[in-house]
């Protein structure tokens, strides 16, 4: 009973005083956002045919939609081209805001609304990844991912190296003004009844609002031990929740699909990766598709092997090596289907998804490169600001409203 009890005191100790896995939370913000910033500009001479109020799928049908199954999108506020043309411009920089992890919480919360909007507007439009890309958007808001690799690590870090030398630190003006603007767009919204298709979505927003502003001034007043340990405790639940379910998500996607390819007749035959290199929408590159289907074994293997991969991953979590070597074959698959199918986007968002399960010791030697690399190519006179050596030193979440 001591055992069970000790056991249990460590484990919620684990999820209660840490937000876990940084590096991973870092690399899905980053994948996510990176994925949807380049389709908004890819797809930016299009937009009004694919998102607009005189687009094929036409804005009275997309109110009669929304209207059935309670979608949330914030385009059909209005049918002005103007205020699409707002949106869809929020949608690019609240994306870049979250690559570069500039004020994360915020900008997470307006990256939702921006994924949210522009594809529950036209439902038709896109393929696989944007059901993954809907569904993380939704996730990230309750992670901490901008504990490392943003803006707002490198701004607590600076923070936390001025206070060791005994600098005083000046108060967050950004932030604050920040959560004033969306507090009262929000209030407006609200009382003028745009939210009719809904609950979740405003509770989860006028939540998020709410807890912001508890956040800062429990920042602020040094007498706020106890707020400022609950709301801690708090957000690391949340966020190791929200991380669990990103997992779960990777693995029922890679499960249902592959089990539902197993009952496939082409799958079982081994000619079912055949047939989509041969149709003009996804022969992006027609001599290679060619080239590659030109021999029935490497059909067969590209077949079986992805039935065999997508099946065995989610068994695999248990053996470290042996789940890295499939990740290692499914980020390579998505990258293959990229090129060969031209389906870019959708590769970006599941190798996205797939970054979730890498591990702490890569992600933080990648790191180490890039920041090497970096320097060598800024070559910036003075000393450079040493990064924390843990993401528990630096803190971001204890200033204003970075992380």
């Amino acid at each position: 009973m001591n055992e069970l009890s000790v056991t249990l005191s460590r484990g919620v100790a684990r999820v209660t005083e840490a937000a876990l896995g940084p590096y991973q939370s870092a690399v899905i913000r980053i994948g996510f956002s990176l994925t949807w910033l380049l389709f908004l500009l890819r797809e930016f001479p299009h937009r009004r045919e694919l998102y607009g109020p005189t687009g094929p799928w036409g804005w009275n049908l997309a109110k009669q939609l929304t209207a059935d199954n309670h979608a949330f999108t914030a385009l059909l506020w209005s049918d002005s081209r103007l205020w699409f043309e707002c949106c869809y411009t929020l949608a690019i920089l609240a994306s870049a805001a979250l690559l570069l992890g500039w004020r994360t919480r915020a900008a997470s919360l307006l990256f939702m609304v921006g994924v949210l909007s522009l594809q529950n507007r036209s439902v038709f439009v896109g393929d696989g990844g944007d059901n993954v890309l809907h569904l993380m958007s939704f996730y990230l808001v309750f992670t901490r991912c901008g504990q490392v690799w943003s803006l707002d690590a490198r701004r607590a870090a600076r923070a936390a190296a001025a206070r060791a030398r005994g600098v005083r630190v000046a108060a967050d003006r950004v932030g604050p003004v920040l959560w004033a603007v969306l507090g009262a767009a929000l209030g407006a919204v609200t009382l003028t009844g745009r939210f009719d298709n809904g609950w979740l979505i405003p509770a989860l927003l006028w939540t998020a609002w709410a807890a912001l502003g508890l956040w800062w001034a429990a920042g602020r007043r040094q007498a706020w031990d106890q707020p400022r340990i609950l709301l801690d405790v708090i957000t690391n639940v949340l966020h190791n929740g929200a991380l669990a379910v990103i997992m779960a998500e990777a693995c029922l996607i890679y499960a249902t699909a592959g089990w539902y390819k197993i009952q496939g007749s082409r799958w079982q035959d081994g000619t079912a990766v055949y047939y989509p290199l041969h149709l003009d929408y996804f022969s992006p590159w027609p001599g290679l598709a060619d080239l590659m289907s030109s021999s029935g074994t490497i059909m067969m293997v590209a077949a079986y092997g992805t039935v065999m991969v997508q099946v065995a991953f989610p068994f695999t979590l248990f053996n470290r090596r042996v789940k890295n070597v499939l990740l290692v074959l499914m980020m390579t698959e998505h990258a293959v289907i990229a090129v060969v199918l031209g389906l870019p986007f959708f590769s970006l968002a599941m190798i996205a998804a797939d970054a979730v399960f890498l591990p702490t010791g890569f992600l933080r030697r990648l790191g180490g490169l890039v920041a090497g690399a970096r320097a060598r190519l800024v070559r910036r006179g003075g000393p450079a600001v040493p990064p924390p050596r843990s993401p528990e030193e630096a803190a971001p979440g204890r200033v204003g409203f970075s992380a």
